[in-house]
């Protein structure tokens, strides 16, 4: 509390309980501060928590907050709604394979429009807000991305969707070191293509150039349950031989979002996590409680590190 501030007056019998629950997370949270102090985290931004105007403000804070005490944020992030709705508006054909949208030049042009004109910068202002300051960037800043294209998993042509061959690191290291990095997850090839690239696929890019410690996805369901239909089955935890055996029964978004986890811990990265965005400051529940959120990929036991 600083000499300005005026101290509040207990109230009611409730108070003393509150006070010893209030020390308790405090005490519960610092082992975990102390163990990200210093290190990266990157932070895939999505689903509700995207577009929620309440959860938007407590994605921004709970950033903040991770800056404030040590830790480096790096947020990866998409935009489908966004797109997916002016495409509506301008008729554009809205089709998806194996979770990733099929996107043609025209749709191309769109997406940057959209993620690195309006997206982007919403994220940076509502984080300048909250009192951290960031700097918008996408992959073609810097050269931060090269990207080739791929194809949907199942082999079927999805037109300029990209996938990372390369991230140039040090473009990320100099912004972090004054800033928050925001990354709107589109691309181009050494010809000058542009590209679409799946966020997840963005994040697991990043977090493994990066070295991050950690790598968080956030989505609009609980995590990874084995049966959809049946909330008794989900994973709170898998290794990555675990889950590379079970990917090819995955299908719809769940699927991406589970490569993109495979493909970041086997990219070096210690851990991946599926967190809940509509869950009210999930990221601090997931880094600074025993608990955690989710689903969690590990490497498996014994793998060199």
């Amino acid at each position: 509390m600083s000499d300005t501030e005026t101290r509040a007056e207990p109230s009611g019998p409730e108070q003393p309980v509150r006070t010893q629950r209030d020390v308790v997370t405090l005490l519960e949270a610092l082992p975990y501060i102390r163990e990200f102090h210093g290190r990266t985290v990157v932070i895939k931004y999505g689903g509700a928590a995207m577009t929620d105007p309440a959860l938007k403000q407590e994605f921004a804070r709970d950033v903040a907050l991770l800056k404030y005490v040590g830790i480096n944020p790096v947020i990866v992030h998409g935009g489908g709604p966004e797109i997916t709705s002016y495409m509506e508006r301008l008729d554009l054909p809205v089709n998806f394979v194996d979770g990733l949208r099929v996107s043609d030049a025209e749709t191309v042009t769109l997406a940057k429009m959209v993620l690195v004109g309006k997206v982007n910068k919403d994220i940076v202002l509502l984080l300048g807000r909250h009192g951290q300051p960031a700097v918008g960037l996408s992959g073609d800043d810097g050269l931060l991305f090269r990207c080739s294209r791929r194809s949907a998993p199942s082999g079927q042509d999805i037109g300029f969707v990209g996938r990372i061959d390369s991230v140039n690191i040090g473009v990320l290291t100099h912004v972090a070191e004054d800033y928050i990095p925001v990354v709107a997850s589109v691309g181009a090839d050494e010809e000058g293509n542009s590209y679409n690239i799946n966020a997840d696929d963005a994040a697991a890019a990043v977090a493994a150039a990066l070295g991050a410690y950690k790598v968080m996805f956030l989505t609009d369901v609980a995590g990874w349950f084995r049966d959809r239909d049946d909330p008794g089955t989900l994973v709170a935890e898998t290794s990555v031989s675990e889950l590379r055996a079970a990917l090819a029964e995955v299908s719809g978004g769940m699927r991406p979002k589970l490569a993109a986890c495979l493909a970041a811990v086997e990219g070096g990265v210690p851990s991946a996590v599926i967190v809940d965005g509509r869950v009210p400051h999930s990221l601090l529940l997931e880094l600074f409680t025993n608990e955690g959120q989710g689903t969690m990929i590990v490497p498996d036991a014994g793998a060199d590190r």
